[in-house]
């Protein structure tokens, strides 16, 4: 590739390697054969990155590599960059009041988890084959129209036509919880409204499903004490977030930058 396309990455006259940038490359998406995009993406990264030690580095921080998952630690790098982060962040904790008001605002947020019980027809197929998703999916559609001409078919369908144990019992799963399936079907189940049959084939790893929702059972409203906690991580958390947000942008606002694209953070 040309310069023009992946310019030299330079922060407040420290010059970034090319193949620092390649390596942050590999972390980012970018749409087939438009390699810039992902460039630009790990540019800002790795600027913002290289702000942040130089930041820690004029403070004269140091700090000792935690382990961060049994048998990995820390690079130097990421242990100076926490540093810092908890030197000169220390957003204030939420009050009182401020939690009991983020829990007013919207008490229906605040559920036991749902129950669904479903049913549904496996066509299985290995989505990562080609010829073997679509041969399955115009199974599946088939299935599904035919289910939805006449509902009252589904279990009949489902006992003949599933490539899942289930046809056994015509389909049916039983109840679910969150977690119980994969996030794609779960994703299609909350959708559903109860009776409701999926107008079009949901694919999961297993192959493509047509789903009818038999029946839901929402999770009842929980009370202020018992989700408190939970509110009062979730507002630290967004602090914290916002505090960083805030640190990075007066870094840039007062930096010399090269080679990547910053705009607001």
């Amino acid at each position: 590739m040309t310069a023009a396309l992946f310019p030299d990455l330079i922060v407040n006259g420290e010059r970034v390697p090319h193949g620092v940038v390649a390596a942050e490359a590999q972390n980012h998406s970018a749409p087939r054969g438009k390699p810039g995009i992902a460039w630009r993406k790990a540019a800002r990264a790795v600027a913002i990155r290289t702000l942040l030690l130089q930041e820690a580095r004029r403070r004269g921080l140091t700090a000792e590599r935690q382990e961060v998952a049994p048998g990995r630690f820390e690079t130097e790098e990421e242990a100076l960059i926490r540093a810092l982060i908890d030197t000169a962040l220390d957003p204030a904790s939420p009050t009182e009041p401020e939690i009991r008001a983020e829990w007013e605002a919207d008490p229906s947020r605040f559920r036991a988890p749902p129950l669904w019980e479903a049913s549904h027809i496996l066509c299985a197929c290995d989505p990562r084959d080609d010829e073997a998703r679509a041969a399955a999916h115009d199974r599946a559609t088939r299935l599904a129209q035919a289910a939805a001409r006449d509902p009252a078919r589904f279990s009949l369908l489902a006992a003949h036509e599933s490539d899942c144990g289930s046809k056994a019992s015509r389909g049916t799963l039983g109840q679910l919880g969150p977690g119980d399936t994969v996030p794609e079907f779960e994703a299609a189940l909350r959708r559903l409204r109860e009776g409701e049959i999926t107008s079009e084939p949901v694919l999961t790893r297993h192959g493509w499903h047509v789903i009818r929702l038999d029946a839901l059972a929402e999770g009842a409203l929980l009370p202020y004490e018992v989700v408190r906690s939970k509110i009062a991580a979730a507002m630290e958390k967004a602090a914290w977030s916002r505090a960083a947000r805030e640190f990075v942008a007066a870094l840039t606002e007062g930096a010399e930058i090269a080679g990547a694209e910053l705009g607001p953070v």
